[in-house]
């Protein structure tokens, strides 16, 4: 007869279960702040900041079929931001050569201003939201989600 399995010992699939609902709550208590943030300082969303991080990235400019791939969203979703930074002159649609339907859209010299701006608001916020961990600490964790991705990636 096998020996009942001590209450602090619960089997490792139920180890990892704990820890995907640690993830997602740390994660979702970050974006949750950083949305906060977001609309009380800058008056943005945190999908707007997004869009305008993948356009800030590739000056060259995205389609929009690569802008929804990057940020895992619907082409819906992205147009109507889109939408709304080329009518306050934040980005740009620029045609494909070869392809009348394809546009590339690419921040204008004040949509790359302004993304910068508040992306060095943004890395302060991150900076002082995680202020509680040491460099050991960030250093660990980096190395063990980049195991995770890598395992999750193949």
């Amino acid at each position: 007869m096998t020996p009942a399995p001590k209450l602090d010992e619960a089997p490792i699939s139920k180890e990892r279960l704990r820890l995907w609902l640690k993830l997602l709550k740390a994660s979702g208590l970050i974006e949750e702040e950083i949305r906060r943030r977001l609309r009380a300082e800058c008056n943005w969303t945190l999908p707007r900041f997004d869009v305008m991080s993948a356009l800030a990235r590739s000056p060259e400019g995205l389609k929009m079929s690569e802008i929804s791939r990057m940020l895992r969203v619907s082409n819906g979703n992205v147009t109507g931001i889109v939408d709304k930074l080329t009518d306050e002159g934040l980005a740009l649609r620029v045609a494909v050569p070869g392809d009348r339907r394809a546009n590339r859209v690419q921040l204008t010299p004040e949509g790359q201003r302004l993304f910068a701006e508040h992306a060095d608001r943004h890395e302060s916020w991150i900076d002082e939201i995680l202020g509680g961990l040491n460099a050991d600490d960030i250093d660990g964790m980096i190395r063990r989600l980049d195991h995770l991705t890598d395992f999750l990636e193949e």
